[in-house]
């Protein structure tokens, strides 16, 4: 045996040993998932077990593929460039690259990220004479999503609708939206695991080959998976069931995206000779953060039980610190990232700032002194003059992309007009024909007029470039095209002169991607680049190597980990969500939420809440999250300072950019710390269910405020510990007011 083992605790060793059969590694935050999951590939190549193309490994992001693939490497140099060790949807694109014809798609389809996807749905909602204003773009998308991830065809959706109006519209608009992308050779992203599992039930001898193939099958991340991915999985593995998944049921938090927690739960169910291996000793954080995690988690139902433990120590406590209002709160971490880092050495690139939405980092924006960076901001590849280079690529590896056509048969302009673009579709559509094949058959040319003669230069370039494809590296092609279209002396043209020289940048870093995608790969193709591009996700896109604070949602820090966590916005209402209380397991998938962000904590973790917070327009009294309230007073570093009137509870001026620091100091009492419960505003157990304040006012009455005068209150809300009170005032309008600072009185 080779130091394969080395420095595994028992459950580790165990699952590395278990190599025949199904295995389900519940693996708590922490606790060396992937350590494991590289160490047992490892361990089966060193035993022989299976050739490394008899492996596939499959992950969420690119990031985490590179990194197994790195390590396996580590272990068993010149194993794993023949392995898979890819993410679901780049293993389903490989195999949709050889075999998707038997769908009656072209070898050569594009992928479309969610701006192709809108513009899509809105052509359907025009030919189907649906309004956005009734069927929101998004809710459409989302419609498709859910369906697509549950394995459910436009017909199967169309027959379960007949009863429900709206429904038949979705349905229709699914049906529609098909039928625009198969037209275009093109799958969105939800496809691309979909059409693999319709590949396999059409094609049996397609699927037993990549059984045979396929001898162990290693899946990280189980708990995220949805319907497809699962039948995917389970249609794989039918063959040697030697199927290991790895997953922690608390961290699953992207339902919204179809993840399907039962997956994880039902595992034993699913495969009844399954063996179950627990991992929970942690490697990442002190025991009191594990602790107030595992605290939290355990008011959840729905769970396989875990205890999340570590040798390291106890650590500091949790900070929990009540502010004014979000200005203050953004002071507040802003001075605290200060200190540590002038004081205690840290380094900017220690600290993320977690929140439960993006409307939340306005604050943080504006008064935010050190350097940051936001993640999943505006994406590279969806700035305009990225989208438009990589439109011109795409119709190049495949011109039936009518999509990507159109946005470029005019850039930059060429006197191609919108009048023109929609004769050349509607030709199109009329023959049965794409874009691309009306502008190069010459017998179509009477029908543009003066157009004709421009819309044949625009064919012929893209003629003479497609023949370059595969026959030049990708950036020798980009190169090419950019001086073919003048593309970047007509920005020098038409932008201002710093807009134009950010864009050409932008266009050079485009250019460095591409040789930077030759220079790693073994080899290189001009297909592979585009899939590569239309994989990648926000967290691959994570450079930890800038030293710079990182402000980024809570669902976006899944899978990293930083010395120091501020989790910001712990107010009911915001984190848990009102829209959470509404939906079945709503509460318990934001607790795992609230899971995932303490586990991202390797030192210190605050918590941070206002008692008034602006959101979306409104002005509104906050109280304490729900979830605060289930870690034990012990476990938290509690401090309250006076507060006059609604004034903040930290009496700090907002910080401008660029402006001197003030002095922040840290007081160190050594008085007894009050309980939570005696913070203002939060609540505990009972008390949070039954102080709905005593003002004993109700739907229906009559009220008077000294600013609003007198007003009909239209609804009482519960929220916490207090009531939201909307009250249509006779001089004002609505207003939305909570009830324990409206100093309201009935009349």
């Amino acid at each position: 045996m080779s130091d394969i083992l080395n420095g595994l605790n028992d459950k580790q060793k165990e699952a590395v040993l278990t190599t025949e059969g199904p295995l389900l590694v519940l693996a708590g935050a922490g606790s060396g998932k992937t350590t494991v999951l590289t160490r047992r590939v490892a361990h089966i190549l060193e035993k022989g077990l299976a050739k490394p193309w008899q492996i596939l490994a499959i992950t969420f992001t690119n990031k985490a593929a590179a990194e197994m693939k790195e390590r396996i490497a580590s272990l068993v140099p010149d194993s794993a460039d023949d392995m898979w060790i890819r993410t679901f949807h780049s293993c389903c694109v490989r195999i949709l690259r050889r075999d998707i014809t038997a769908l009656g798609y072209k070898s050569e389809f594009t992928i479309y990220d969610s701006n192709d996807q809108k513009r899509i749905v809105k052509d359907c909602m025009k030919s189907c004479g649906l309004s956005e204003e009734n069927f929101p773009v998004k809710s459409v998308i989302f419609r498709i999503s859910d369906c697509k991830n549950k394995d459910i065809s436009p017909e199967e959706f169309e027959a379960q609708s007949q009863s429900n109006y709206r429904d038949r519209q979705y349905a229709g608009l699914y049906t529609e939206y098909e039928k625009t992308l198969k037209y275009n050779n093109a799958l969105d992203f939800d496809d691309l695991i979909l059409k693999t599992v319709e590949l396999f039930k059409k094609c049996p001898d397609v699927l037993a080959y990549y059984q045979n193939k396929f001898k162990y099958i290693l899946v990280d991340e189980y708990q995220d998976t949805n319907g497809c991915q699962y039948k995917l999985v389970e249609m794989l593995a039918k063959a040697h069931r030697n199927l290991c998944v790895v997953g922690d049921d608390d961290q699953s938090i992207y339902k919204f995206r179809g993840a399907d927690i039962s997956n994880i739960l039902n595992f034993e169910k699913h495969f009844e000779e399954a063996k179950v291996v627990k991992l929970e000793q942690n490697y990442r954080s002190t025991q009191n953060i594990l602790t107030a995690a595992n605290k939290v988690i355990a008011n959840n139902r729905n769970r396989k039980s875990k205890n999340l433990w570590t040798d390291a120590g106890d650590g500091e406590k949790i900070v929990l610190r009540a502010l004014g209002d979000q200005v203050n709160e953004a002071v507040y971490v802003n001075n605290q990232i200060e200190h540590l880092v002038s004081k205690e050495g840290y380094k900017y690139s220690d600290f993320a700032i977690l929140y439960r939405t993006n409307a939340q980092t306005r604050a943080f924006e504006e008064n935010l002194t050190c350097p940051y960076r936001i993640l999943a901001g505006l994406r590279f590849y969806d700035r305009k003059e990225i989208k438009d280079i990589l439109s011109y690529l795409r119709v190049l590896f495949n011109p039936d992309d009518d999509q990507n056509l159109t946005r470029i048969i005019n850039v930059p302009k060429r006197g191609i007009g919108d009048s023109t673009v929609a004769k050349l579709q509607s030709f199109g559509a009329t023959v049965g024909k794409s874009m691309f094949d009306i502008i190069t058959d010459g017998s179509y040319a009477e029908a543009f007029g003066r157009a004709n003669a421009k819309i044949t230069e625009f064919a012929d370039m893209i003629k003479r470039l497609r023949e370059k494809v595969n026959t030049i590296p990708v950036s020798e092609l980009i190169d090419e095209l950019l001086s073919a279209t003048g593309y970047v002396s007509r920005l020098l043209l038409e932008s201002p002169p710093d807009d134009a020289v950010s864009r050409i940048e932008n266009v050079e870093e485009f250019k460095s991607k591409a040789r930077e995608y030759e220079e790693k790969v073994e080899n290189p193709t001009f297909e592979g680049f585009l899939d590569n591009i239309s994989l990648v996700s926000d967290v691959d896109n994570y450079d930890d190597k800038q030293n710079a604070v990182v402000l980024m949602t809570l669902h976006s820090a899944k899978g990293l980990e930083f010395p120091v966590v501020f989790m910001c916005g712990m107010e009911m209402g915001l984190f848990p969500s009102f829209m959470s209380e509404m939906e079945e397991g709503g509460i318990e998938e934001e607790r795992r939420l609230c899971y995932v962000g303490i586990t991202r904590a390797r030192k210190k973790l605050y918590l941070t809440y206002a008692k008034q917070r602006t959101l979306f327009g409104k002005t509104e009294a906050r109280v304490c999250s729900e979830f605060v309230n289930e870690i034990p007073t012990e476990y938290l570093d509690i401090e309250v300072k006076r507060q006059s009137g609604f004034n903040a509870l930290y009496n700090v001026a907002p910080v401008k950019r660029n402006t001197t620091l003030p002095t922040f100091s840290f007081s160190r009492s050594t008085e007894k710390k009050p309980s939570v419960s005696s913070i203002p505003g939060v609540m505990r157990g009972s008390e949070m269910k039954s102080a709905v304040t005593d003002s004993g006012i109700k739907k229906g009455d009559r009220v008077n405020h000294k600013k609003f005068g007198n007003g009909l209150v239209l609804s009482v809300t519960d929220v916490g510990g207090d009531s939201q009170l909307e009250i249509s005032f006779d001089n004002v309008g609505t207003r939305t007011l909570m009830a324990s600072f409206a100093k309201l009185t009935k009349i």
